[in-house]
């Protein structure tokens, strides 16, 4: 008995011998069908959200757009939808190449409403431009405070102004008087005679007056001493070289903005308030003497900028932010002036007060108030630096001396770092760039 065959019949009508071969799962291709408008929802945008580890919050009904969150720990900043912040910095960087595609990212991917990604936080285009600025942080409510790019020069270590005389000789030559004084007066007692007394005061009165001349007119002469120095080129510069370059500058990547008047762009601000003490009145600072004007509150800033050499045309990089030390010699131009006669304080004066803890209760007091705005013909004087095809203008090592002006009668002046100098008439002379 033969046994029998089993076949079976194709979808074609056909019948083969054998058994029906198993069906098996078809796998997925490519279609060529138009993919439809997302509109920003990651719910619509099929494996994009799972490309960057985009979590999606279900729920019933509708909803703003949904909350980015990743889900990787390594990353270095938090997200938040919306006008969210952001505890460290977020950055991305893609590389584009024949070969396979490499991510690199120090935080989450941020996806906007119109579907862009992008490596910036959410809400993050709708803050202010100038600078890093938070307000409400740093030493003190209102104030501003930027990262630390930004030099901060109100501690003290904005300008070292001093005449090049050691504290050894000063010492030596007080003593030297001391002494003078008492043989003087000795001898005026016991032999009747002035002689040493007139020979004393001879020495003394001159030195004092070379001192106080010095004393008043030391910054000035420093100042005149700058704009004399005659202007370098940048392109026959080399590395190491002390130079004064002349040009037009422009921001960097932070640029600054002054507090009171905002004046948006600026590569150094100031911002400083004056009190003046009378006879009873109150100190501004514990250095504050009477019949004389004192420093009350203080803020001055100044970030790394570009300028652009007149002699040659050269672009250099001025390394002023870090901390780096600086000397600006910007006069400020009044902004308030309360007096006796004037006591009205204006709605944003007193805004400012407040945002600093300041009082204004009876106070005579002057708002200064100095700025380097881009486009402003500003000098520097530095250290040229070459590295990588990079031109840079750093601080000088050692402190800048002015050397004896016996002309002037003025004993050598140093200060200490990058100096910088711009013309009174800033707003006349800014250069649209």
């Amino acid at each position: 008995m033969g046994s029998r065959i089993q076949s079976h019949q194709l979808s074609n009508g056909l019948y083969v011998s054998g058994r029906p071969e198993q069906q098996k799962d078809k796998l997925p291709t490519m279609g060529s069908r138009a993919v439809p408008y997302t509109g920003g929802d990651v719910k619509k945008s099929g494996e994009l959200g799972k490309m960057f580890d985009i979590q999606i919050l279900e729920g019933p009904g509708p909803h703003p757009p949904p909350s980015l969150k990743s889900s990787r720990p390594s990353t270095s900043g938090s997200l938040r939808s919306g006008s969210g912040s952001t505890s460290g910095p977020l950055s991305s960087k893609h590389t584009t190449s024949s070969g396979p595609m490499t991510r690199k990212s120090s935080g989450p991917m941020s996806l906007q409403p119109t579907g862009l990604i992008t490596s910036g936080p959410l809400g993050s285009s709708t803050g202010r431009r100038s600078g890093h600025l938070d307000s409400g942080s740093g030493s003190g409510p209102g104030k501003p405070s930027y990262g630390a790019a930004v030099t901060s020069l109100g501690s003290g270590a904005e300008v070292r102004v001093g005449i090049g005389v050691s504290k050894a000789a000063v010492w030596v030559f007080v003593v030297a008087v001391a002494m003078g004084l008492l043989v003087g007066a000795f001898l005026m007692v016991a032999v009747k005679k002035a002689v040493v007394l007139v020979a004393v005061a001879g020495v003394v009165v001159p030195v004092v007056a070379v001192a106080v001349w010095n004393c008043v007119w030391g910054r000035r002469g420093l100042v005149g001493f700058v704009r004399r120095y005659p202007d370098a080129e940048l392109r026959g510069a080399v590395d190491g070289q002390f130079v004064k370059v002349t040009g037009v500058v422009t921001c960097g990547s932070i640029p600054l903005e002054s507090s009171y008047q905002r004046i948006p762009r600026c590569v150094y601000v100031s911002t400083e308030l004056y009190e003046y003490k009378g006879l009873g009145g109150k100190s501004a600072n514990p250095k504050h003497r009477c019949l004389s004007w004192g420093s009350r509150h203080s803020e001055k800033y100044v970030a790394d900028f570009y300028i652009s050499d007149f002699q040659s045309g050269l672009r250099a990089l001025v390394k002023a932010g870090y901390g780096a030390k600086v000397a600006p010699f910007v006069k400020p131009a009044t902004a308030v002036e309360v007096t006796k006669e004037n006591k009205d304080l204006s709605p944003s004066f007193l805004r400012w007060l407040a945002d600093r803890n300041l009082s204004g209760d009876d106070r005579i007091m002057r708002l200064k108030e100095g700025y380097i705005k881009e486009g402003s013909t500003v000098s520097v004087m530095g250290v040229v630096r070459r590295h990588d095809n990079i031109l840079m203008i750093v601080p000088p090592s050692e402190p800048v001396s002015t050397g004896c002006q016996w002309v002037r009668c003025l004993l050598p002046t140093y200060a200490e770092g990058l100096i910088l100098t711009c013309d009174d008439n800033q707003n006349a002379d800014v250069v649209p760039v």
